[in-house]
């Protein structure tokens, strides 16, 4: 106990000493006033540390309280419109045509007046005229409980609103503009068992240095002033602070490490012609990726334009090899089947693009984008996703240069152990899978090659190029430890705060 009730801030005990003065229970207000703390925060800063350590409990409470607005104050002050009218009626002989009530009230006042006189049976009102009854002739004599009511807020200034009884303020409330309401959320604190034992004890209340200033240091004045104790295997509420979304986190990650490496960032477009992602890549157009099942078509437009030279060429690339010694997919190549507009469905569609139209080398490009396919949503799969991609185009470019520029990224992304396989892709060869070990698996995480000639003759460009693609959000799930993708795209908000920075 005495080692607990020393590891007390200042703060903390005034307020558990001001509890056990209040008889072990009171609200933050209290405390404030009872301990002679100077702002509310303060006590609420102590209290927050006090239900750590388990010495208080805090419940809460919705406090509603009312107030009278600038014309319920007028009110008070004039009296209400129904009780001017009544006294203007028994001064007239209990009767008055409506057109006389101007006397005593202004216009805005005589519907509610005669509808307040009518509801209290104060009044009747027959072809015009007011009559007042016997009722309004002895309301006349005492005030109303509305009345009292009305005064008892001008007095006070503000009231909780459970003073009141139900119909009493629903009946104020009626009264248009007449009450201000507002919610107040009243902490009550209530010192635990463990804290009236330490209490039992005594606490003594002294000041203690909390920060060791330089200057606390340099006088020696430490030596004569009580430090204050920490427990630093006590736990601590965690701080959430601010930080980027997780995939965010990588590609600005990957960004940096590309960078380093020489590379030069490129962007591309989300919607294309299929001729860029596919015919330019020597992908067939009977190719099962480019179904209705597995590409996302444009509606509007439903096509776009391709350069017609180009388009002449890959047509021929397709059907008999054109100037290369490949014969091609030898198949009748439909030039508005390639004009057909998409959604992207991977990001290579960038880097050939750049290559047609900036065919200079040397060339080291990447990019980190989006692209999109119609896959079914699961753990592993999204309709909308990342991929890395990246070229070198250099003379003397060879597959060993390439495994060894893949190996070199991702030793920089933390992993140490990489293999590569053979692998085939329609617009590389040799082509080669790249493998991480993890976890004491081999995980395939992207696929890599040498542009086919197919491909590159139509370029004009005669060095190899090195070409790879990598998806982000399977290396996402890696880095964050997750085993479903959908994670990454989470709103829970817990969750994205607690995975870790990288």
């Amino acid at each position: 106990m005495e080692k607990q009730a020393a590891e007390l801030a200042l703060n903390e005990k005034k307020v558990l000493l001001s509890l056990q003065e209040l008889g072990g229970k009171a609200t933050t207000g209290e405390l404030k006033e009872k301990g002679g703390f100077d702002e509310l925060v303060e006590v609420k800063s102590a209290i927050s540390w006090l239900e750590t350590k388990s010495l208080v409990q805090v419940n809460q409470r919705i406090e509603k309280k009312i107030s009278l607005s600038e014309e319920g104050m007028r009110l008070d002050g004039k009296g209400l419109p129904e009780r001017r009218a009544a006294e203007f009626l028994l001064k007239g002989g209990g009767k008055c045509g409506l057109e006389e009530l101007t006397s005593c009230l202004n216009k805005e006042e005589i519907s509610p007046a005669i509808g307040w006189l009518k509801k209290k049976g104060w009044a009747t009102l027959k072809n015009k005229v007011l009559e007042l009854t016997n009722e309004g002739k002895q309301a006349v004599k005492t005030r109303g409980e509305d009345e009292k009511a009305i005064a008892l807020l001008a007095e006070k200034k503000e009231l909780e609103a459970s003073k009141f009884s139900p119909s009493l303020l629903s009946s104020l409330k009626k009264r248009k503009r007449a009450l201000v309401e507002k919610e107040n959320v009243i902490q009550e604190v209530r010192a635990t068992d463990s804290a009236l034992r330490l209490l039992e004890g005594g606490i003594e209340l002294k000041e203690e240095i909390s920060d060791l200033s330089p200057s606390l240091i340099k006088s020696g004045e430490w030596k004569n002033t009580p430090l204050r104790r920490y427990d630093v295997t006590r736990y601590a509420p965690p701080l959430w602070v601010s930080k980027p979304h997780p995939i965010t986190q990588l590609i600005d990650r990957l960004r940096k490490i590309f960078l380093e490496l020489g590379f030069t960032e490129i962007r591309g477009n989300y919607i294309e012609p299929c001729f860029w992602p596919m015919d330019a890549l020597f992908i067939p157009q009977y190719h099962p990726d480019r179904s209705m099942q597995s590409t996302f078509y444009l509606k509007t437009p439903s096509s776009l334009d391709v350069p017609s030279e180009l388009l002449d060429v890959i047509s021929q690339v397709h059907q008999n090899g054109w100037e290369t010694s490949s014969r091609g997919w030898e198949y009748d190549f439909s030039k508005e089947e390639a004009k057909n507009a998409i959604l992207r469905t991977h990001t290579t569609v960038n880097t050939i693009r750049w290559l047609h139209e900036n065919p200079k080398i040397p060339l080291k490009i990447f990019s980190i984008e989006k692209a999109f396919r119609k896959e079914a949503i699961d753990s592993t799969h999204l309709p909308e996703f990342h991929q890395i991609e990246g070229i070198i185009c250099e003379k003397g470019a060879n597959l060993r240069r390439l495994m060894g520029v893949l190996k070199e990224s991702y030793h920089r992304l933390g992993f140490d152990q990489i293999r590569f396989k053979p692998a085939y892709f329609p617009y590389t060869e040799p082509s080669i899978e790249v493998e991480i070990l993890w976890n004491g698996r081999w995980l395939e995480l992207g696929g890599s090659g040498i542009f086919r000639p197919e491909v590159m003759a139509p370029t004009k460009i005669k060095e190899p190029v090195l070409a790879w693609g990598l998806g982000l959000e399977r290396l996402a799930m890696l880095t964050f430890g997750l085993k479903d993708m959908r994670e990454l795209y989470t709103n829970d908000l817990e969750k994205l705060q607690k995975l870790t920075l990288i």
